[in-house]
């Protein structure tokens, strides 16, 4: 791959970033909150183990299959509507106290990781993004696996490094938030879930006739 065309390729993945924070964003921003930004790890691990199915989904042309089927997608959507809605829920009407969150923390790990793939995974716009964006930056009279390679773990990198960096943010406020109410860091929480999942369900798609 040429060095223009990649240095072109994190431009564009970089203004992609330059938006407010999207679904799996807010998932960070909600687990640092409540659970610390080492914890959080797991949810981003758990987001980018999804990314890096789709990634693959959409090589292998599963982005065509979405975008040409509206139900496959609705299907998709309205499913990982729902999952962020019940996470809201359960942390809105979660009685909590801190030492109850920091007890059972050990225990957290594969929940957490299993919420950011799950939000991941049920965003179907993901898949359909990779397949659109990949193609503009390959060079067909080249080897097309490396270059997938290099695009994929580039776009990882990036996001792992934007996931941390809300996650920090959400720590920040944390320390703020805990002065007043461990249940006002659980309603915040859970009203940013909610916006999230009203921020996928606001997503409009037009499938390829």
């Amino acid at each position: 791959m040429l060095m223009e065309t990649y240095l072109i390729y994190l431009a564009a993945v970089a203004v992609f970033f330059a938006t407010p924070p999207d679904t799996s964003q807010l998932l960070i921003i909600s687990n640092s909150v409540r659970y610390g930004l080492r914890r959080s790890a797991y949810t981003i691990a758990g987001d980018l183990t999804a990314n890096s199915l789709q990634m693959t989904g959409a090589a292998f042309g599963l982005a065509a299959i979405i975008a040409t089927s509206a139900s496959a997608f609705v299907w998709i959507k309205w499913l990982g509507v729902a999952y962020l809605v019940w996470i809201g829920l359960q942390l809105i009407l979660a009685k909590d106290r801190p030492e109850d969150v920091a007890a059972t923390a050990s225990g957290q790990s594969a929940r957490l990781f299993r919420q950011g793939f799950v939000t991941s995974m049920a965003n179907p716009f993901a898949v359909v993004f990779f397949g659109a964006l990949f193609p503009q930056f390959i060079d067909p009279m080249m080897p097309v696996l490396p270059q997938l390679l290099i695009l994929g773990l580039t776009y990882l990198v990036v996001d792992g490094a934007i996931l941390l960096l809300w996650g920090w943010l959400g720590l920040r406020a944390a320390a703020a938030l805990r002065r007043f109410s461990f249940g006002l860091v659980n309603k915040i929480c859970g009203g940013l879930m909610i916006g999230a999942a009203m921020l996928l369900a606001s997503k409009e798609f037009e499938p390829e006739r």
